[in-house]
């Protein structure tokens, strides 16, 4: 039997900083610096500053740069804080640049930025999770590494709601704005993150009976398998991520109604991590990963039986209120896959997750306008969505194996 003995948890008080710095940078590198476009595309092109072809290829050079990003993450496992400011800072310097791009002339340069931007994002989601889970870890509170990832759709939810109601002003100003709050967040995040109390508690402890089991190292089957499922969720997400707001315009053109989509797409996803931060904390984080995907699946299957506004905004929520959860679950899992060093693995899954991002909207325009059985290329693209998400959800659910949340049997 083991004699180890346990270290008590830091008090509450002592982890407010780095779940704070988290929370921030994850709400400004995603919710700004990743998505705010997304809300924004409808005013550039009303203010005649976009097109609609280059909406769709600047959306495709973020893709492409939160790839490049996170194959090249690994750079900063020395040091993840400092990849983590160095992100931020990229993120407020791009979106105040694209406050003075347009379709026209600099469209090369829109292109460069948005890249940029999503090589930022990147770095700065696998730099916080590595950082901040670990600072935690280190304190005994890993459990309160959850609560970064409200930052996520609380992220989205600002920028959707700055962008909703201040819809009227002209898309640069609104870029501006964006900017500065970016720019506020990277010193909040600089700051918070130097309040790292000094003291035993900061130190590596000793590792408890269920630390040391997850420090064995696991098959390499395993972490390819997770990483497969994190591409397939992010071809899965992406595919409601991107139309479900074209559907809404569709079906009411109006800017107050289909307006709301990305503020609830973002609310959606704050409260349901916050939800299970709170209500599920000690729950396995592969089965929390599992139902999250199998929930979405949902999502992604409601808009091919049913176009109405109810069915896209219940799909909304579904998506919503799961892809940071799943996001949570499966950084998380990485963590204690790879407790020794988790960058290189959140790199990968990142890269994967990213690659899917890319599959998505390239199956859509490669199935091209025809129509089969019914259904067009994005109802075909969405039922591969659905159908990827459910199998790998499965896998998921039966495959569990014993860890730190989960001890062996005697």
């Amino acid at each position: 039997m083991s004699t180890t003995r346990s270290i008590p948890a830091a008090p509450r008080r002592t982890n407010w900083p780095i779940v704070g710095s988290g929370l921030v940078a994850l709400a400004v590198a995603m919710g700004i610096g990743r998505f705010a476009f997304t809300p924004l595309i409808p005013l550039m092109i009303r203010d005649g500053t976009l097109s609609t072809a280059s909406g769709a290829e600047w959306a495709a050079a973020n893709y492409v740069g939160y790839f490049l990003g996170a194959l090249t993450a690994a750079w900063f496992a020395g040091d993840p804080r400092r990849g983590l400011l160095l992100s931020l800072v990229g993120v407020a310097l791009t979106t105040l640049a694209m406050s003075g791009v347009d379709a026209g002339a600099t469209a090369l340069l829109g292109l460069a930025l948005r890249g940029a931007a999503g090589v930022f994002s990147a770095w700065a989601l696998v730099c916080a999770s590595g950082w901040c889970l670990a600072e935690l870890a280190r304190k005994r509170a890993g459990r309160s590494g959850a609560w970064i990832y409200t930052g996520v759709g609380l992220g989205i939810a600002l920028a959707g709601v700055l962008t909703w109601l201040g819809g009227r002003q002209p898309a640069h100003r609104l870029w501006l704005e964006l900017g500065a709050v970016a720019g506020a967040g990277a010193l909040l995040v600089w700051a918070l993150s130097a309040l790292r109390p000094s003291g035993p508690d900061t130190k590596t402890a000793p590792l408890t009976e269920h630390a040391a089991a997850a420090t064995v190292p696991r098959r390499r089957s395993r972490q390819l398998s997770l990483v497969l499922c994190y591409g397939t969720f992010g071809f899965g997400y992406i595919v409601p991520a991107t139309f479900l707001p074209s559907m809404a315009r569709a079906l009411a053109p109006d800017p107050l109604v289909f307006g709301l989509t990305w503020p609830l797409f973002g609310l959606a996803a704050a409260l349901s991590v916050a939800a299970v931060a709170h209500f599920a904390p000690h729950g396995s984080r592969q089965r929390i990963w599992a139902l999250a995907q199998g929930i979405m699946a949902l999502g992604t299957a409601l808009p091919l039986f049913v176009q109405s506004l109810p069915a896209i905004a219940t799909a909304a929520v579904l998506v919503g209120g799961t892809f940071m959860v799943a996001t949570m679950a499966g950084l998380q899992l990485a963590r204690e896959v790879r407790p020794d060093d988790p960058t290189p693995l959140l790199a990968q899954m990142t890269a994967a997750f990213a690659a899917g991002q890319i599959a998505g909207p390239l199956l859509v325009r490669a199935l091209g306008s025809g129509r089969w059985a019914g259904w067009g290329a994005l109802e075909w693209t969405g039922a591969a969505a659905t159908l990827s998400l459910i199998l790998t959800a499965l896998w998921l659910w039966r495959m569990v194996q014993p860890g730190p949340d989960r001890p062996r049997s005697a």
